[in-house]
């Protein structure tokens, strides 16, 4: 069985290369506090490529983010909780009320092992003028605030979120509804192509659940040490 989460810190591994995801998973299972694998990895390995990374009991949020009828969704998310048995898994909170109700109600014929539903709101790597090529008029916090609300009603765990909207999703979904949240770069990392970031103080200190972490640690020299660098930080 997995082990719940042991800190706030999720890697991002966000590799093809099995080799390289084993090894960084073997030495970042024990300070870490979760393993993310996300569509790149999974479409090049499978689930038995993530089972060689994760193991059977290290922490896993399983980001494949879920787009399609309900039905459809709502089967793809038992096939994860079956064969895989991630913590959190992902879906698209613009898949509207039937689907997130569907991936909510599939996710709870687990029990306790159930996987967290969590809605991608609006991709980091989006800002306003983005969102008004594909007819969003709104802002990005809108949109996110709107998406939320919507995964809320229908059942979700939580959201994918930037740092840049915790707060004011704090404000409106509460202290228990679970805000995970990626376009996070320590101080003197770089940005790379996300667009709406925060240090990982800053995000905790604002109401985040969980970060997501990606190339700060497994660029680094020594991956685990950034990874305990990170949670020291954050335990000051």
């Amino acid at each position: 069985m997995r082990q719940q989460p042991r800190n706030a810190v999720f890697t991002a591994i966000d590799t093809a290369d099995l080799d390289a995801a084993i090894a960084l998973g073997r030495a970042l299972s024990p300070v870490s506090g979760g393993i993310k694998l996300g569509k790149e990895f999974f479409t090049s390995r499978g689930p038995q490529g993530v089972m060689k990374v994760a193991g059977k009991t290290t922490s896993l949020f399983l980001d494949l983010k879920f787009h399609d009828i309900p039905n459809t969704v709502a089967g793809a998310v038992r096939a994860a909780a079956k064969f895989l048995a991630p913590n959190m898994l992902t879906i698209h909170a613009g898949g509207g009320p039937a689907m997130i109700r569907a991936a909510a109600d599939a996710s709870a014929e687990f029990g306790p092992a159930r996987p967290l539903i969590l809605g991608v709101t609006v991709l980091t790597s989006m800002d306003d003028a983005d969102l008004k090529a594909v007819g969003v008029m709104d802002s990005a916090e809108d949109q996110v605030l709107r998406l939320a609300a919507l995964a809320q009603a229908n059942g979700a765990d939580g959201v994918i979120c930037s740092p840049r909207e915790i707060l004011a999703l704090r404000r409106l979904c509460g202290p228990d509804f679970k805000l995970v949240v990626p376009g996070i770069r320590p101080k003197g990392a770089d940005q790379g192509d996300q667009k709406r970031v925060k240090t990982p103080l800053e995000a905790m200190t604002d109401g985040a659940s969980y970060l997501v972490i990606g190339r700060p640690i497994t660029s680094a020299a020594d991956p685990a040490a950034a990874v305990n660098t990170i949670v020291g930080e954050l335990a000051a």
